[in-house]
């Protein structure tokens, strides 16, 4: 699959209580799982460090500076399931401050998405909910119901799936 572009609808979101190494993710069995309908925020930004010196008059010297990483959003059709509210609410209520480890698994074509290896995935270490959102009820709406979550995270490492 080597320069083959992947598509961007096939992935799903695990949370793990320790965080899992790549190399051996069938020792890890996911807190919980969702299928998502949307997952965005995977970033980082790395914020240079202009070092000006005397006598240098034709631009700074450019380090490397602090990275920061964007709040990721993760939006799903409403379901039963309320293992990601359970989380916020614990979180935000003060009975507990669990961090999650959070994993994107991007599936190749043909593979199944509940325990496809995936052909690359993204980790992210440490995740704290910061805010939930549920669908908006509209008797009048056609649509299906989307709720969100909203989570940060203290790291962002992307690795070659196992199927890769």
């Amino acid at each position: 699959m080597t320069g083959t572009p992947l598509h961007v609808f096939r992935f799903r979101v695990d949370f793990y209580a320790d965080y899992v190494d790549v190399g051996d993710p069938a020792g890890y069995t996911p807190v919980c799982s969702g299928r998502f309908s949307e997952c965005s925020g995977i970033e980082a930004t790395m914020e240079p460090k202009a070092i000006r010196e005397g006598g240098r008059n034709y631009g700074d010297h450019q380090r490397a500076g602090r990275v920061t990483f964007s709040t990721v959003i993760l939006k799903r059709g409403v379901t039963p399931s309320q293992h990601l509210w359970k989380w916020f609410d614990l979180v935000a209520g003060g009975k507990s401050a669990v961090r999650l480890h959070a994993r994107v698994v991007h599936l190749g074509m043909g593979q199944d998405p509940a325990s496809g290896a995936g052909v690359l995935e993204w980790q992210m270490r440490n995740a704290l909910p910061t805010k939930f959102r549920a669908a908006t009820y509209d008797a009048t709406a056609r649509e299906v119901g989307v709720e969100e979550l909203h989570f940060v995270h203290e790291g962002l490492s992307m690795q070659p799936g196992a199927a890769a």
